[in-house]
């Protein structure tokens, strides 16, 4: 199989309260993984300006997106995927989440802050999400097999 190239991605980091915003992206329920907002960035845009437009979809929050924080990256030996997502420290205008919202590409289907204690129970990626969003510095997390 020949090398596909890897998939850019930008996440954001938003904490409000004390509390990071997480979402879970399995329609369906089919998984119980969560993760921070964001996803595929489109050519042409800048990585904070692509942010800024999935956060909208998949939130419905407007952001200001701050300096980068972490890249973490994994991938599907079966079928050749490799991701590289760069996380950035964002605010939000308001942390009221719309409760009319609903994500375009049907995508995201809950969202919600968590403290760091129910982040500790959350099954969520990467492992690094805690210490990272309630950290500082940049960190980089090695290269992992998917996890579904």
């Amino acid at each position: 199989m020949k090398p596909r190239s890897p998939r850019l991605a930008a996440r954001a980091l938003i904490l409000h309260d004390d509390r990071l915003l997480l979402v879970n992206a399995y329609p369906g329920g089919v998984s119980d993984l969560w993760c921070a907002p964001g996803g595929g960035v489109h050519a042409g845009a800048s990585l904070p300006e692509n942010l800024h437009r999935e956060i909208l979809e998949e939130c419905g929050l407007h952001i200001t997106v701050g300096p980068p924080c972490l890249v973490n990256e994994f991938h599907d030996p079966a079928s050749g995927f490799h991701q590289v997502d760069i996380y950035f420290r964002c605010t939000a205008a308001s942390a009221a989440l719309p409760p009319d919202w609903r994500d375009p590409e049907g995508v995201v289907t809950d969202r919600r802050f968590v403290t760091r204690a129910e982040l500790a129970s959350l099954r969520h990626k990467p492992d690094s999400l805690g210490p990272v969003a309630w950290g500082q510095g940049i960190f980089y997390d090695p290269l992992e097999v998917i996890v579904r």
